[in-house]
C-alpha cells in the first residue's frame, strides 16, 4: 500500500518518532508531497531494485464507423529501474553529558535536528541533481532525467536566438506578458497542471514580479504556517541550499546558451522544475511493507562504552518518474 510521511507518522511508535517525521516534512516541500510505492523486495545479492515502465508518448482515441474495427494502437513506454538506498547519518556524544542535566538532552536534540536538516536537504538535492554516474549510492534526479526529453523547454528552440530569457529586464506589463507566454508554453508540455514549481530564490523572486504584473499571483498558508506564493494556483517553492553548503539546490549556472559559441558564456542562468506528484507521475519507491520510512536510534547511556552513537535514517528510498510529461524543466533564465 503506497505511503506518505504523513501516513507513516500514524505508525510511529513513540512521541520522538512523530517529532522526527514532523521535522522531515515541515521544512521539505518534496517530502511533504511525495507518495512512496512500498513494493520493493530484495533481489539476488541483496539489491533493492524498483523496476517500472516510463510512459514516453500518450495514445489517442477516435470514433469508428458501425461494422468497422478500431485501428489498434499502443502507448509508448521505456523500461526503467532504480536502486533503493538508505539516506541519513550518525553522531556521537560522551556519556559524561548525561550527568549535566539539560545539557544531555540538549546535545542529542541539537545533533538530531541538524542531522534531520542535512538528510532532507540531501534528499531534495538528489531529487533534482542526483546522478548515479557521479554517486552510485544515490539515484538519478529530474535534472538528468529531463535532459533531452520532450518536456525540457529551451528558449533556443522556442524563438529566442540568444538561447536565454532575461527576466532581470522585466519592468512593465508588456515585458511581463512576453515572459508569461514562455512560462505557459512550458507548462503546456505537461500532461496535467503541476502540483508545484521549484526554483531558487533569485529566479523565483523574478517569477513573483512576472506573476504580479500579469495578475496571476496569490498567497496561501500551508499546514505548518508557512506563506506560499502561487502562480495560477501553482505553488512556487524555493528548495534552498544543499546539505552542509550555501549552494542552492537549483543553482545558477554559466552556459553557452545559444549552443554556437557566438554569444559566449552567459552567467547567472536559472532553471525551473514543474512536477506533478502521484503514482502515475513522480513518486518515491520504498521497501515492501515499509510504513515507517524514517527511523531514529538514540544513544544508549545504560550500556558500556564512553562515547554513545545516535542515528537517523530514511529509507532505503529512491524516486521514479512514471510519465515523462509529469515533470518539466525550463532552462536558461537570466536571474541576476
Amino acid at each position: 500500500m503506497p505511503v506518505t510521511l504523513a501516513e507513516a507518522k500514524q505508525n510511529a511508535q513513540t512521541d520522538l518518532d512523530v517529532a522526527v517525521i514532523d521535522e522531515f516534512t515541515k521544512s521539505s516541500d518534496i517530502l511533504d508531497r511525495l507518495t512512496f510505492d512500498d513494493s520493493v523486495s530484495p533481489t539476488g545479492g541483496g539489491t533493492l531494485l524498483y523496476g517500472y515502465r516510463r510512459l514516453t508518448a500518450q495514445r489517442s482515441a477516435d470514433f469508428r464507423a458501425i461494422n468497422s474495427e478500431y485501428t489498434p494502437a499502443e502507448v509508448t513506454t521505456t523500461p526503467q529501474s532504480v536502486e533503493l538506498k538508505p539516506l541519513g547519518g550518525s553522531f556521537q556524544v560522551d556519556r559524561v553529558l548525561t550527568r549535566v542535566g539539560p545539557a544531555a538532552s540538549g546535545a542529542v536534540t541539537l545533533n538530531m535536528r541538524q542531522l534531520i536538516k542535512a538528510t532532507r536537504a540531501r534528499f531534495a538535492d538528489a531529487v533534482i541533481n542526483g546522478d548515479t554516474a557521479v554517486n552510485a549510492n544515490g539515484f538519478d534526479g529530474l535534472n538528468k532525467i529531463l535532459t533531452g526529453s520532450t518536456t525540457e523547454y529551451l528558449p533556443l528552440n522556442n524563438g529566442v536566438a540568444a538561447g536565454y530569457i532575461d527576466w532581470t529586464a522585466i519592468n512593465d506589463k508588456a515585458t511581463a506578458l512576453a515572459a508569461q507566454k514562455h512560462i505557459n508554453n512550458w507548462l503546456s508540455l505537461m500532461d496535467e497542471e503541476p502540483d508545484v514549481i521549484y526554483g531558487n530564490r533569485l529566479t523565483l523572486n523574478l517569477f513573483h514580479i512576472i506573476a504580479s504584473w500579469t495578475g496571476q499571483i496569490d498567497t496561501t498558508t500551508d499546514a505548518f504556517g508557512r506563506q506560499i506564493t502561487r502562480y495560477r494556483g501553482i505553488p512556487l517553492v524555493d528548495l534552498k541550499t544543499k546539505a552542509g553548503s550555501n549552494t542552492d539546490v537549483i543553482a545558477l549556472a554559466t552556459r553557452d546558451a545559444d549552443g554556437a559559441g557566438g554569444g559566449g558564456n552567459i552567467t547567472s542562468l536559472g532553471d525551473l522544475f514543474a512536477v506533478r506528484f502521484g503514482l502515475d507521475g513522480f513518486h518515491g519507491a520504498a521497501m515492501a511493507g515499509d510504513t515507517e520510512l524514517v527511523r531514529q536510534w538514540l544513544p544508549q547511556y545504560n550500556q558500556a562504552g564512553a562515547v554513545k552513537t545516535g542515528e537517523v535514517e530514511m529509507g532505503p528510498v529512491a524516486v521514479a518518474l512514471q510519465s515523462t510529461k509529469a515533470a518539466a524543466v525550463f532552462r536558461n533564465i537570466k536571474s541576476t
